[in-house]
Formats: structure tokens, C-alpha cells, sequence
């Protein structure tokens, strides 16, 4: 049974009116223009979604998802659909995939390009919290799953020329999104949808257990910029699912600044301005993140990518060269789904974290094809 929100009469903005009647998940609250910045360059006709969907402890929110046409006429059945799960923009508003565009504009216009010339409708939803009301927990794979499979459900009810059947690709976050959304496609969309599988490159796997040690001194060093930006978004994503902790209370002033920075903050912009003032994450604890807990048990729940339960092919795509995720711990995930006898298909490239996006191309779009067969 789909969660229920609350919504009837669309007020400004296609938010929930007062006094409003129970609406399900994954129903379009409201249709606007894209910007020219979240536009795919191809795209017909293409728009910005608002819909109902859940984030933390299923609570009601409204999220909101781009949907990207193909020129011409759908094909008998309706377009064939491609849920997007962008890899991380930041976690400002103003970050959001459907407001601002990617961050890697180069990278994922080349890469959703090429699926929109292979006949496929994209739908790119913004997960909870991105352009929408309320926060977004980042890395929280369970809401990230809801979020791409609600933002397809009310995709394909409002607009008849998108199909029932759809297959999810991701990067980086949306990389360990797609995967969620591999392992939960089927029982959160139901009977009303047809999954068909999943594609994620630069897949974030057991990030979990590098974050056990952080803590006062830890790591001692500079990271790179993106990598300093991670990890104050990991911090909010926790204090966002689990505000009992108090993850607030573990950092020093100076690091709940840039906490509080974070959450407004685009990607790039966050990485520089981090970077040109010499930000060490060791610096900005003043006690270990160790002290909370059963930290790795809220990790697991949170962020930690599902073993098992894939009821549907999927495909792994892991440059040999990516130093944002840990390509040895990335492997060793696609080797326990082997061992355990999970439908998986790993593919490696001599590619950088952006390089392998569009590399892995030449693998995924056979494998996405036979998907649909």
C-alpha cells in the first residue's frame, strides 16, 4: 500500500493546501517550466514535476523530479523510462538537479544525451529536501530509493506518453541510489510499475566503515576538497535522519559553522571555499564520532548498501582510477553479490569518478536494451 499525503487542493508553489484530502505517493502536485540550466539539451517539451513522496521515518514531503522527453513520436506503449539519480549537487535548493542542472554539466548532459537518442523519457528526481521543503538526508538510501520510484510513478501517471516500463541509472550518491532503488523498485512501486533493472557507476560502497574512525585528529591531514565537502554532508544527512543523536555536539564551533554552511551550499562552490581555507575534518571534531551509539549499526541503516533481495539484473560500472569512492571496497561489494548469487554484472574501466559516467556507455547501453527486451 502506498504512504499516504497529505494533499488535495495545490496551493503556491504546488504545495499542500489547508484542509486538504489524503493523496498517495507518487501523484504530481504541480507541472512548471524548466530553467534553461536544468534543461537536457535534445529535450522536447520536457518539464519540472512536483510530487508527493516520504523521507525520514516515512514522513509525508513533496519532492520534486525534471522529465526529459525524446523528440517525435513515443513509440507504441508509451516511451520506455530511465529514472536519473543524479550524483551530489549539495544541499541547498538552489542545488537542486531540476532547478540548477548538474553540477557536472559536460559530463551528464553527454551521458543523458545519449540515452535520450536511444529512445529512453528520463525522469531525474531531486531526492527529499532538494528544492523542495524540509531537509535533505543525504545518503539515506531507503528515502533516495522512495524518492526515484515515487518521482517515475507520478511521472507515468500524469503524462501517457511515458511507459510503465523503466530501468534506474545512477552516479556516485546516485549511484548508491540506484542500487537502493534496485533492491526496493519492486515493492515500493508495485503493481503499477514494470522495473526492469539498474546501472550504477561510481557506486559509494561501505563508506560506512571509513567514517568509524573520525574524530578529533582524524584523519590529521587536508582532504580534497570534494572529499571535505562529503563528509559535512554525511554529518547532516545523519543529523537530519537521527536529530536524537546530536551529531551537533561532536564537532568544535569552527566545524558547526561549516555544518551550518553545508546546508545551503552547492557542491563546487562548498569544495573551493573549504579548500581555500584549509579545512581539516580532524580539526572540527571536538570528541570522537565513535562515542555514538552503535555508530556502524546507524551507518548500516542509513547508508549501507543491501546484499541481497535483487529481484532484477544489475549493472556495476567502477573506474579503476576513482579516488572519490573506494574502488577496492566498491569491488568488494559486486564480489559479495556475486558469492551470493545476486543477479549482478561488474564492469571495470581505466577511468577517473567522472570518466567511467560515460565509458561505461558502451556496456550498460546493451545491457539496458535487453532490459527492456
Amino acid at each position: 500500500m502506498a504512504a499516504i499525503i497529505t494533499a488535495c487542493a495545490i496551493g503556491i508553489g504546488g504545495l499542500p493546501a489547508a484542509n486538504a484530502e489524503p493523496v498517495a505517493t507518487g501523484t504530481v502536485l504541480s507541472v512548471e517550466p524548466l530553467s534553461a540550466a536544468a534543461t537536457l539539451p535534445g529535450s522536447h517539451n520536457s518539464t519540472r514535476i512536483l510530487y508527493s513522496s516520504t523521507t525520514v521515518r516515512d514522513q509525508p514531503t513533496t519532492a520534486s523530479a525534471a522529465v526529459y522527453f525524446p523528440p517525435g513520436a513515443p513509440p507504441a506503449g508509451g516511451w520506455p523510462v530511465i529514472a536519473w539519480a543524479h550524483g551530489t549537487v549539495g544541499l541547498g535548493d538552489d542545488c537542486a538537479y531540476s532547478v540548477a542542472g548538474p553540477a557536472a554539466v559536460e559530463r551528464d548532459w553527454a551521458y543523458l544525451g545519449t540515452w535520450l537518442d536511444q529512445g529512453y523519457a528520463i525522469v531525474a528526481a531531486d531526492y527529499a529536501g532538494l528544492g523542495t521543503p524540509g531537509e535533505h538526508p543525504y545518503l539515506n538510501g531507503a528515502v533516495e530509493a522512495r524518492n526515484v520510484v515515487d518521482a517515475v510513478a507520478a511521472a507515468t501517471k500524469r503524462f501517457p506518453t511515458l511507459s510503465r516500463k523503466w530501468a534506474v541509472v545512477g552516479q556516485s550518491q546516485g549511484g548508491g541510489a540506484a542500487v537502493y532503488t534496485a533492491r526496493y523498485a519492486t515493492e515500493f512501486g508495485g503493481s503499477e510499475l514494470d522495473y526492469r533493472g539498474a546501472v550504477g557507476t561510481g557506486v559509494p560502497a561501505y563508506i560506512e566503515n571509513i567514517l568509524l574512525p573520525l574524530g578529533p585528529g582524524v584523519p590529521p591531514i587536508e582532504l580534497g576538497a570534494h572529499t571535505t565537502a562529503y563528509v559535512f554532508y554525511i554529518l547532516s544527512g545523519l543529523a537530519v535522519t537521527y536529530p536524537e543523536l546530536g551529531i551537533e555536539s561532536y564537532l568544535t564551533d569552527s566545524g558547526r559553522r561549516w555544518l551550518d554552511r553545508s546546508r545551503t551550499e552547492c557542491i563546487d562552490p562548498f569544495g573551493k571555499e573549504l579548500a581555500a581555507n584549509n579545512v581539516v575534518i580532524g580539526d572540527q571534531f571536538a570528541r570522537p564520532l565513535a562515542q555514538v551509539p552503535d555508530l556502524l549499526g546507524v551507518l548500516t541503516r542509513t547508508m549501507g548498501l543491501p546484499e541481497s533481495g535483487y529481484d532484477r539484473p544489475l549493472f556495476l560500472g567502477q573506474g579503476l582510477r576513482d579516488t572519490d569512492v573506494i574502488t577496492p571496497a566498491t569491488l568488494l561489494f559486486a564480489a559479495r553479490l556475486e558469492a551470493g548469487g545476486q543477479p549482478v554484472t561488474l564492469h571495470t574501466y581505466p577511468e577517473d569518478h567522472d570518466g567511467t559516467v560515460n565509458a561505461s556507455l558502451v556496456d550498460s547501453i546493451p545491457f539496458v536494451r535487453n532490459l527492456f527486451a
